[in-house]
């Protein structure tokens, strides 16, 4: 979940209806302080990171498609765009989310 909302009601709510148990990272100053584990640190920063990504060079906040069709092409247009970058990185050793210089020699 997002670290900026914390709601222990969406959290109770989610777990209820829909049995989706949301994990945000506490902040520090906060009553129970833990730290956010390792593994989650790092998925979220791949996540994070990706979704930058889509926002700032794919520019996907930029849309003018009229109707759901229109839209979701763009959406799958432009996933697809970004995984084929990481495939080139991944296949050329480097890191799958450095998608900037991924056709650079």
């Amino acid at each position: 979940g997002d670290a900026g909302y914390l709601s222990s009601n969406q959290q109770v709510d989610l777990f209820t209806n829909h049995r989706i148990e949301l994990k945000t990272p506490m902040r520090s100053n906060q009553k129970e302080f833990e730290p956010f584990p390792f593994v989650f640190k790092k998925s979220r920063k791949r996540i994070e990171t990706l979704f930058s990504q889509l926002c700032d060079h794919m520019m996907i906040k930029r849309n003018y498609a009229k109707k759901f069709n229109g839209l979701a092409t763009r959406m799958v247009c432009k996933t697809t765009a970004i995984t084929a970058l990481q495939l080139i990185n991944h296949n050329n050793g480097r890191p799958i989310n450095h998608i900037k210089h991924a056709l650079a020699a």
